[in-house]
């Protein structure tokens, strides 16, 4: 038995689907059931009933689950003080947005590329919405993420930038709403405005927060799954939208929109780097947390932290 095996079956008694669990693991379907095969083979038993909906576990599988947690920590602690002697060696897999695999990840990762060499970095990216809770259901290591001030309490954060979040408009033809104008003229103004929004998100919270606060009923022409979807529909002129400077800033469409002359008054986007707490006992992703605490200042999401 080795420990990704364990890893896999724990994976599987939480998701109780192979598909789900597979992905979860990063590896395909048939080398997953083949680790899972394997497993029952070397305990000569079986751990999961499998049909075509459906994964439950058997009355042995359940007790293996009660106990697999307990045993992979324990290697994880035999390991670490192995390995604290040797080189470091693994994976870590980080999720980002792709303004955030250029803005920051360069300076994150060289320092940690230099100081372990042997451990293989995956990247994924994609909407940063997601991010979160992709740490949170165990999908990635590490995430690239905005702190929307509630947080889950298992999960520590710690700045790297300090963002506002700002109405953009097209370049060619702007819409014509002034910087002067009042709050209790907003409403007028901004009815019949297209906006083009992040479906989901900190960013979202707060321009929906600001929309009810100002009796302001959004026109809503387009929601994005991502920043720098919601700067290419601006630039080709379908309305008004709402990005985090740092997006606008690091875009190769920086000349074709601008920055509307009304800006709303919402809180900064703190953009940085999140983690489940437990997962900090893996020597990797231990190692990494320390080299970024020590070459930033953070701010901290969880206690001990």
């Amino acid at each position: 038995m080795n420990s990704e095996k364990l890893q896999h079956f724990i994976v599987l008694a939480q998701t109780q689907h192979f598909a789900r669990a597979a992905e979860r693991c990063h590896v395909s379907p048939s080398t997953f059931s083949r680790s899972i095969a394997q497993l029952e083979e070397e305990l000569g038993t079986q751990l999961v009933e499998r049909d075509n909906r459906s994964v439950a576990l058997t009355s042995q599988g359940h007790k293996l689950a009660l106990v697999a947690r307990q045993i992979l920590q324990q290697w994880n602690t035999l390991s670490h003080s192995v390995q604290q002697q040797e080189e470091l060696e693994g994976s870590l897999s980080i999720y980002c947005s792709v303004t955030a695999s250029y803005s920051f990840l360069y300076d994150i990762l060289a320092n940690f590329r230099q100081a372990h060499p042997k451990i293989a970095i995956r990247v994924h990216t994609g909407d940063p919405a997601a991010a979160i809770e992709r740490v949170r259901q165990g999908h990635e290591d590490i995430a690239i993420a905005a702190n929307d001030s509630a947080l889950p309490s298992n999960l520590c954060f710690r700045q790297i930038a300090h963002s506002p979040l700002v109405f953009i408009t097209p370049q060619h033809n702007p819409w014509p709403i002034a910087a002067s104008t009042k709050k209790s003229a907003l409403a007028q103004a901004f009815s019949g405005v297209p906006f083009i929004l992040s479906e989901q998100g900190v960013a979202r919270k707060r321009i929906n927060s600001w929309f009810t606060k100002h009796k302001i009923q959004p026109t809503i022409y387009a929601q994005a799954a991502g920043n720098e979807a919601i700067v290419s529909m601006v630039s080709l002129g379908f309305g008004v939208g709402l990005v985090p400077a740092i997006v606008l800033d690091n875009s190769p469409l920086l000349n074709k929109v601008q920055q509307l002359d009304y800006q709303p008054e919402l809180a900064a986007y703190d953009v940085g780097v999140c983690v489940l707490q437990k997962r900090l006992k893996s020597p990797v992703i231990h190692a990494f947390w320390e080299l970024l605490s020590s070459s930033r200042t953070p701010t901290k999401n969880c206690s001990g932290q």
